[in-house]
């Protein structure tokens, strides 16, 4: 008998320990296809050319998503981003909105999701995507487009969308760092993203967040400037800066390169440097 009690807690044991692991993310950026982060304001050929290649190059099928947007911008039919993309040779670009999560949950809203290989997330007001997208069966599909490799970008509000924790989602305003929307749709865990941060001097705002919800890493992303994310590894494209938010950094107990433990609460990385998620640590 009590083997048997032994046996079935060791099974019960194992149980948990497989199902902990499954619910633990592989890794922090996406396991397969990549991510695209901007923080605004004009965005270069360069980034408009880095999206187009991770998404298989100009035959490959775009989804352009403007729910961020105001409705009398929708409602004009006018996009700047298919513009963009046109210039470039793309031809297979579908731009697709809704205010409605029900509608969203259906077959017909995600038919164009399931053929693309490239999402690109508009800017305006985050909340708004967050109350049409999450816990749909189109943010189902946003993962499985990354899970075969393909590409999501945003910009502005399309960038903080994409961590886990929303900063600047309250319906009042956009000064207010945590509001009543904090829910991202999660595509790079653990982390909460900021944007326009120098264009806008908003450097410091990130902070109270993080001694707020220590175990979070802060990016503040300039205007101009984005972050390409694959797996556990971000690199700097664009033409300003990126800044890095970390509780041990802020504490002053971490130490950077060199000795240096460097006095300032944040630290920035430039246009070519790489970010190890994981480790939090920049790579040299």
């Amino acid at each position: 008998m009590y083997k048997k009690i032994s046996l079935l807690f060791a099974f019960s044991f194992l149980l948990t320990i497989i199902s902990s692991s499954a619910q633990t993310p592989a890794t922090i950026g996406p396991d397969k296809g990549s991510l695209i982060i901007i923080g605004g304001g004009n965005v270069g050929d360069d980034i408009w050319a880095k999206f187009i290649e991770l998404a298989g190059g100009v035959n490959a099928s775009f989804v352009i998503i403007p729910t961020a947007g105001d409705d009398s911008d929708i409602s004009s039919g006018k996009s700047i981003e298919k513009e963009n993309l046109q210039k470039m040779g793309v031809t297979q670009i579908t731009i697709l909105h809704t205010r409605d999560p029900k509608v969203a949950n259906t077959e017909d809203f995600v038919s164009p999701i399931r053929k693309a290989t490239g999402i690109w997330f508009v800017g305006g007001r985050q909340w708004k995507l967050a109350d049409a997208y999450l816990n749909t069966l189109a943010q189902k599909e946003f993962n499985h487009l990354l899970e075969r490799g393909g590409v999501i970008a945003g910009t502005s509000a399309g960038a903080t969308i994409q961590g886990s924790f929303m900063v600047r989602g309250d319906t009042k305003g956009n000064t207010i760092m945590i509001g009543d929307h904090t829910v991202g749709l999660d595509f790079i865990h653990h982390t909460t993203i900021d944007q326009h941060v120098l264009s806008r001097n908003r450097q410091f705002d990130m902070i109270d967040v993080i001694k707020t919800h220590p175990d979070l890493l802060g990016i503040g992303i300039d205007e101009s400037t984005g972050i390409v994310v694959q797996k556990d590894t971000m690199q700097v494209i664009g033409v300003s800066y990126v800044a890095i938010y970390d509780i041990n950094h802020i504490n002053g107990t971490l130490k950077m390169p060199g000795g240096d433990n460097n006095s300032g609460p944040f630290y920035f990385l430039r246009k070519g440097q790489r970010f190890d998620l994981a480790t939090r640590r920049a790579i040299r």
